[in-house]
């Protein structure tokens, strides 16, 4: 079964997720870029990660509440439209529409997220995600 589990893709849809998100969410290695802390966020969430979303949320713009609360949430893909890293800063955003079904029916969420990179407790440069824009909704 082990060498099954190896294999298994990952939902970001980049690879194997040992390899891919499953490295980030185990905690064996730090995203580099935003977009790679964006993509293990979204199998986060398709795997009710609650802790690795909850490490990786910025603590200025934290829910109190659960994140992954809703049970009947089906994550089924994720595009990435644009990742945009502002040069010499330590800030970033990546556009993505992540694709899921509530009760069998399809949906679609558009965001445009912001993150920024700062070191954590130990002094490591990590990235945070800050919070989203909707462009479908303006």
């Amino acid at each position: 079964m082990a060498g099954k589990e190896n294999k298994q893709a990952c939902p970001c849809g980049k690879g194997v997720y040992a390899v891919c998100c499953g490295r980030f969410i185990s905690g064996a290695a730090v995203p580099a870029t935003a977009e790679q802390l964006m993509r293990s966020r979204y199998t986060a969430f398709s795997l009710r990660e609650e802790e690795y979303l909850r490490s990786t949320w910025h603590p200025d713009t934290l829910p109190d509440e659960p994140i992954t609360a809703e049970s009947d949430v089906k994550w089924i893909g994720l595009d990435v439209i644009k990742h945009k890293h502002v040069k010499d800063t330590d800030e970033a955003t990546v556009e993505f529409v992540a694709r899921f079904k509530v009760g069998g029916r399809a949906h679609r969420l558009h965001e445009v997220s912001s993150f920024v990179r700062q070191p954590d407790a130990a002094g490591v440069a990590r990235w945070y995600y800050v919070d989203g824009a909707f462009p479908d909704d303006e």
